[in-house]
C-alpha cells in the first residue's frame, strides 16, 4: 500500500464517520466496544459495465466477464479508488487493526466478492484456510455482519504456526506464522461484537469433519495456507461442500514464495479436475457449479 493509499484511507475513513456515522467517536467506540452498527451500506454500485466486450454468462464453468470486471477493473481501472471510498471496506478495515497481512488487492478482491457477487448464488458460510492473526476474517466477518447477517465465517489455523512442510515445494519452514495470542484473539472479537466468527484452532485434518457437519455448505472459501499440503487438503475437502456457482479463492498460489500451492492449483485442480478460473489476478479464483461436481469428484485419485 502506498502513503497516498494509506493518507485516502484516514480521509475517507473520516469522511465516512461523519456522513455513515453520528460522529468519529461513535465510529472508534463501535469499533472498540462493539456496540450495535448503523453503518449505511447502501451505495451506487461502481463495478465496470461493458468490460473489452466481453459477454456476461457463464462459459465452462466460469464468468470471464465477472473475472475481468474484478481483475482488469482491479488492475487497470478504478475500482480501487471506489473501494476505498466504500464507507463499508473502510470501517471493516479499521476493525481488522494491524491484524491482517494480506496485500491490500487481494482483501479487495474478496470484498468485491462479497459485496457483489454472493448473493448472486445460494446462501452458505464462509470459510477460511490459513487465518494466522484473525485479520482477515475479522474483515470478511465485519462486511457479512452487514450484508449477509446469517453467514458464518469459520476461520482454521493452528494459531501456534505451521506445520512440518514440504522441502521439495515448500519455502516455508515448521514453526512459521507464530507468535499469536489465542485468547486475545477471540476477546478481540467478542469486543467487536461479532458473533458470526468461529475461530477453529487445530490442523485441519483434525477440524474440518466437525465443521463440515455443523456448517453444511459454503459459498465462499478461502485458501491462504502456503504450503503444499495444506492448500491439497484445504481444496479437496471443500469442493464438495460448496453452494452451485460456489467460489474458491487461492490467495497465495501466484506468489513467489508458495509454489507449492501453485503446484496443487495446477495439478488438481486444472489437469485433474478441469477447472478453469475465473480470475488469475490478483489470485486465483474459481468457481463450482453442480454441473462440474460429479466430473471432479469422480476425477478423484
Amino acid at each position: 500500500m502506498t502513503s497516498n493509499d494509506r493518507n485516502l484511507i484516514q480521509v475517507t475513513l473520516s469522511r465516512a464517520s461523519r456522513l455513515w456515522r453520528k460522529s468519529a467517536d461513535s465510529l472508534i467506540g463501535s469499533i472498540s466496544s462493539g456496540a450495535p452498527q448503523q453503518l449505511n451500506t447502501a451505495i451506487a454500485p461502481y463495478l465496470p459495465g461493458a468490460v473489452l466486450g466481453v459477454a456476461p454468462g457463464i462459459t465452462n464453468g466460469r464468468s470471464v466477464y465477472d473475472g475481468y470486471q474484478r481483475g482488469w477493473g482491479l488492475q487497470y481501472g478504478d475500482l480501487r479508488k471506489h473501494i476505498l471510498r466504500d464507507p463499508l471496506y473502510v470501517w471493516a478495515l479499521a476493525r481488522s487493526g494491524k491484524r491482517t497481512i494480506m496485500a491490500e488487492v487481494n482483501r479487495m478482491n474478496i470484498f468485491l466478492l462479497m459485496r457483489f457477487y454472493l448473493d448472486r448464488v445460494p446462501q452458505g458460510h464462509i470459510v477460511e484456510f490459513g487465518s494466522y492473526r484473525g485479520g482477515n476474517a475479522i474483515f470478511m466477518a465485519s462486511v457479512a455482519q452487514e450484508l449477509f447477517p446469517k453467514i458464518e465465517i469459520y476461520a482454521l489455523d493452528t494459531y501456534e504456526g505451521m506445520p512440518e512442510t514440504d522441502k521439495t515445494l515448500d519455502a516455508h519452514n515448521q514453526g512459521d506464522f507464530t507468535g499469536v495470542n489465542f485468547e486475545e484473539l477471540q476477546d478481540y472479537a467478542e469486543k467487536l461484537n461479532l458473533r458470526n466468527i468461529k475461530f477453529v484452532k487445530g490442523r485441519f485434518e483434525d477440524t474440518w469433519d466437525n465443521i463440515k457437519a455443523k456448517a453444511g455448505k459454503f459459498a465462499l472459501a478461502h485458501i491462504d495456507c502456503d504450503i503444499s499440503e495444506a492448500v491439497k487438503y484445504s481444496y479437496e475437502s471443500v469442493k464438495t461442500q460448496l453452494v452451485d456457482g460456489g467460489y474458491i479463492v487461492f490467495d497465495d498460489a501466484t506468489v513467489s514464495s508458495c509454489i507449492g500451492a501453485t503446484t496443487v492449483v495446477e495439478d488438481l485442480v486444472i489437469r485433474r479436475d478441469h477447472l478453469n478460473s475465473e480470475q488469475i489476478w490478483p489470485h486465483f479464483v474459481f468457481r463450482m457449479f453442480d454441473s462440474s461436481r460429479a466430473a471432479v469428484t469422480h476425477g478423484e485419485g
